[in-house]
């Protein structure tokens, strides 16, 4: 499972040696025509979708981010349609460009 944090930023405050992360960026994530759409249930989160989508419960973010769904929780609302990008490979590499500059 790939951490959504490993290409967070860490920086030491020079005098105190403290150790704190910079924000992370998450990428825009436009619609496509091959995207999935699903209608969540009660038994619906996001860390399942993703491992049924992607194979990786680590990348709930990707579909959190897509449908603008804060990240304070994997149970996304009952009822509504999200959408399921399926260009997780881009996504992921545009993340990685955006908080690491690879």
């Amino acid at each position: 499972m790939a951490s959504r944090y490993e290409n967070t930023k860490a920086i030491k405050q020079s005098g105190t040696g403290s150790l704190y992360y910079v924000n992370t960026v998450y990428p825009d994530i436009p619609p496509r025509d091959n995207d999935y759409y699903v209608i969540t249930t009660i038994e619906d989160r996001l860390d399942l979708l993703a491992y049924r989508f992607y194979q990786d419960s680590g990348l709930w973010w990707i579909i959190a981010s897509a449908n603008s769904l804060p990240g304070d929780s994997l149970y996304p609302p009952i009822g509504i349609q999200l959408r399921v990008p399926t260009n997780i490979q881009s996504i992921i590499s545009n993340y990685k460009f955006i908080n690491n500059g690879i």
